[in-house]
């Protein structure tokens, strides 16, 4: 079999997929995506062809490790994005071939189900008792929400009331064994991260995300010592390298490597071993479409240390198009009770609306992530 074809398409609300020919008639389809960068990501595809056409799909390792080392230079959310588009494709492929779900070719399963989050209260968070109540009643067991809006480095203690504000609303709506995991989105510097992580402690929360930036990875220990909630962070982590680092420096307790960045099936699978090595657990990334959600539970299928999987459905930045549009198989993507079943169809296990792929690439989205400016007029973290 040998690698004939190389599609990108641009799919709404903010998505890129890939899809593989070969010459057998077996296609493969990867989500490769940066999100406010799809065009760069896709074009990166386009210009990985080179080392695509002609090859066999099988050959996956192979074909990885050369886009990845042949090219001189390595890393990065572009390049890394688009190797994990293709990465995805391939075991895509492999398990059509095989006639099993790619967990099956990746050891098997070591769970019968995964556990799911759903997001409430959208980039200025707002109403989220009942919402997350809504979810509880739609079976959820636990939610994801940002923290807060802006915070300058140093900031005043009203934003850091309304944020517990918000968080006890939760509690109160939905009781004391509820998981509230609480992002921090990289809004917020290592001197109110502190703060507010210590304030936070009373609630309980299932864990809290990105009180920093990774680039200040060697706070995590400091945030840490401030506070008794377990700290997660990853999704702006593009490899192997990048993880080893954060796991010497200490102080995380979930990773959350996303499998259209950090490299696909094949890299987060060694990430996630690292971090098991560690006692850390897993929570891959994905605020994305059906098949980056796909590539992440046929990884959470074979890693002891995953914990939870977030999924984008119903969540604030998906307007225009949602994930089940794209996906024929929809019944495979039912939560019921807070978990999703492991997928059941041949490869990732999405069977991909083509039909509606195309139309939407006939007018490509520019999805770009809000500017937000403080009130002296600086840039803010969004």
């Amino acid at each position: 079999m040998k690698i004939t074809k190389v599609n990108t398409y641009f799919v709404r609300p903010r998505w890129g997929f890939v899809e593989i020919e070969t010459d057998e008639g077996i296609t493969g389809w990867g989500e490769a995506v940066l999100e406010g960068h799809a065009a760069a990501v896709l074009a990166c595809v386009q210009e990985y062809k080179d080392y695509l056409i002609g090859q066999d799909p099988a050959r996956i390792e192979d074909i990885w490790s050369t886009i990845y080392r042949a090219g001189f230079y390595r890393g990065g959310g572009v390049l890394m994005s688009a190797i994990s588009g293709i990465d995805q494709a391939l075991w895509d492929i492999k398990g059509k071939v095989f006639n099993a779900p790619a967990w099956q070719l990746m050891g098997g399963a070591c769970r019968d189900k995964m556990k799911v989050y759903s997001w409430i209260g959208g980039d200025r968070p707002s109403d989220v008792g009942a919402a997350a109540r809504e979810k509880m009643e739609e079976g959820f067991s636990a939610i994801k929400m940002n923290a807060t809006e802006e915070l300058q480095m140093i900031d005043t203690y009203d934003k850091i009331d309304a944020v517990l504000e918000r968080v006890a609303a939760i509690r109160e709506a939905c009781g004391k064994y509820f998981g509230i995991a609480i992002d921090f989105h990289g809004r917020v510097h290592k001197p109110m991260a502190k703060v507010l992580a210590k304030k936070l402690e009373e609630f309980d929360p299932m864990f809290i995300e990105e009180p920093v930036l990774c680039e200040n990875m060697e706070c995590f220990k400091e945030i840490a010592a401030a506070c008794n909630i377990p700290i997660a962070t990853g999704e702006r982590l593009f490899t192997k390298y990048d993880f080893k680092r954060l796991l010497e420096a200490g102080g995380v307790d979930i990773i959350q490597p996303d499998l259209s960045h950090a490299g696909g099936l094949t890299e987060v699978k060694k990430i996630g071993a690292m971090a098991e090595a560690y006692d850390v657990a897993l929570a891959p990334h994905c605020p994305l479409g059906p098949i980056a959600l796909a590539a992440c539970l046929n990884v959470d299928a074979t890693s002891y240390n995953a914990v939870i999987q977030e999924q984008s459905m119903g969540i604030h930045y998906n307007v225009g198009k949602t994930v089940l549009d794209y996906v024929d198989n929809k019944e495979d993507f039912k939560f019921v009770n807070g978990f999703v079943d492991l997928p059941k169809l041949p490869g990732l296990g999405v069977q991909v609306n083509k039909a509606l792929v195309l139309e939407e690439n006939k007018t490509p989205h520019n999805w770009k992530n809000p500017v937000w400016h403080h009130a002296d007029g600086s840039v803010a973290e969004w």
